[in-house]
């Protein structure tokens, strides 16, 4: 009884406060310095249409970097702990015998997993020109994965190749954020190549290939972390 009467007094606490933040509420009528600057000056300054892509990858690409380090600092505790030695491997029980998926549901699988990658590669590929980006096309590329392993939980995947695409991914997007140091004005300054023309798929300068191997990274981690968890479930 007691402890039900302390939850609700928590509960009754936390819509106080909301509710006071929502009735206090007053919705700004123009934007602040800072946002005003993003709005008048980013298409010009960066090249990219998606004012969005400019803040996140080149204003705040520090912001950004952080961003992928929790993500991979995410991804490597969940390997870990869900790692288990050979010695553990081999005196595990073996996994018990399930039915096999239908053969529909397999081949549909193959055929939309294939659509399913190519749809991520072409959210952070056009990042700089419409809504969505490297993280949002990773999650896509992660989705085709799970999809995989929905169909087919004893199906196997590189590790290595998991491992290396998303250690290569991550050291690139570093070298081209020093590069924007050392050739233009910051840290992932995208103007060390033609910002182009606005609107364009080659324009925004460095942008499509920043936002390009964050997508890779990033699916890369997510896709470890569903495979960790797939085989730990099959374990």
């Amino acid at each position: 009884m007691i402890k039900r009467f302390t939850v609700f007094l928590i509960l009754l606490a936390l819509a106080a406060i909301f509710a006071q933040l929502l009735f206090d509420y007053v919705p700004d009528s123009s934007l602040n310095q800072t946002g005003r600057y993003y709005a008048e000056n980013a298409a010009d300054e960066v090249g990219a249409a998606n004012i969005v892509t400019a803040i996140i990858v080149s204003y705040r690409g520090l912001d950004t970097l952080g961003e992928v380090t929790v993500l991979f600092l995410t991804a490597a505790i969940i390997g870990l702990v869900l790692s288990r030695d050979r010695s553990q491997q081999q005196t595990a029980p073996e996994a018990v015998n399930r039915p096999g998926p239908g053969e529909l549901l397999v081949t549909g699988s193959y055929l939309l997993a294939p659509l399913i990658l190519l749809f991520g590669a072409y959210i952070f590929i056009n990042g700089h020109l419409t809504p969505g980006g490297g993280f949002q096309g990773g999650a896509i590329l992660a989705s085709a994965i799970l999809l995989l392993l929905l169909t087919r939980p004893v199906k196997h995947f590189s590790h290595r190749l998991i491992t290396l695409l998303e250690s290569v991914s991550g050291l690139v997007f570093v070298i081209v954020g020093v590069l924007g140091i050392i050739l233009a004005g910051g840290f992932l300054d995208n103007r060390i190549l033609p910002t182009g023309q606005l609107g364009e798929l080659l324009s925004a300068g460095t942008i499509p290939i920043i936002y390009s191997f964050i997508g890779l990274k990033v699916g890369a981690e997510f896709s470890s972390m569903l495979i960790r968890l797939a085989e730990t479930e099959d374990n």
